[in-house]
């Protein structure tokens, strides 16, 4: 990794960071994407996982009073269940296919209320949202828009989802680590040292989203996230279309 990508890295991981410190999960997609163009697929989605780990580690922290813990210990019993079927049939992604599933995540964030009585506070759907939500992290890097289904139809307010959604991707990531542990490991002793040089700039945009995030309302926060993520995975889908077309 040279200079010039190593300073574009860190200013990438602060500016997503911060973009997901206001709307909990938008930034973690972009960030994907540019890890897509350096690594290699299992790579970039450890490499991911360690610097969201870190930024939503740091939001969970400054909200830690607004995190419902009942639907984080719900949640990661069932990430560890999709943990284990995916490593069960022995799952390796490559780049089209992530593209391709996060790219048709965005459909989930324009689907009625009517169609899916979802609720995360409630114990079924809580452990639903785990095995599903935890099984798309692991395999697509990501998966902010499922888990947001679960949540914006719940009676939380903004700030209880931003801190608890957070809580719950702070253990997603670190199960997606241990699960791509072997790709992490391969990289280099200099491509580490920018990487765990990315994490506090990491805190800190997570610091400057949640300023932001005080000052919007609930009915902005939840416009705002749908159109982002649907632009988002607009690029996603055509880049995902555009590699399998390419081979």
């Amino acid at each position: 990794m040279s200079l010039f990508v190593g300073a574009a890295f860190v200013a990438v991981v602060f500016l997503t960071s911060m973009l997901s410190g206001v709307f909990g999960m938008a930034g973690g997609l972009v960030l994907l994407w540019f890890l897509l163009l350096l690594f290699p697929a299992t790579t970039a989605i450890a490499v991911h996982g360690v610097i969201q780990m870190t930024a939503n580690g740091a939001r969970a922290w400054l909200s830690r009073q607004f995190i419902v813990w009942r639907v984080v210990v719900l949640m990661t019993l069932g990430v560890l269940v999709a943990a284990g079927l995916l490593l069960w049939i022995g799952y390796s992604p490559d780049t089209a296919t992530v593209s391709i599933l996060i790219g048709l995540m965005p459909i989930l964030v324009w689907m009625p209320r009517y169609w899916f009585q979802l609720d995360a506070s409630r114990p079924s759907h809580a452990l639903t949202c785990g095995v599903v939500s935890g099984g798309l992290t692991i395999a697509a890097g990501v998966s902010g828009p499922l888990i947001d289904i679960f949540f914006v139809r719940s009676r939380m307010d903004r700030r209880q989802i931003v801190a608890t959604k957070a809580m719950i991707q702070v253990v997603s990531h670190a199960i997606k680590i241990l699960f791509y542990l072997g790709s992490a490991l391969a990289l280099s002793a200099g491509e580490w040292g920018i990487i765990l040089l990315a994490a506090p700039f990491a805190m800190l945009g997570t610091n400057a989203g949640n300023r932001i995030l005080a000052r919007l309302t609930d009915a902005n926060f939840r416009a705002w996230t749908r159109w982002i993520v649907t632009a988002i995975g607009a690029f996603y889908l055509v880049q995902g279309l555009f590699l399998i077309a390419t081979g």
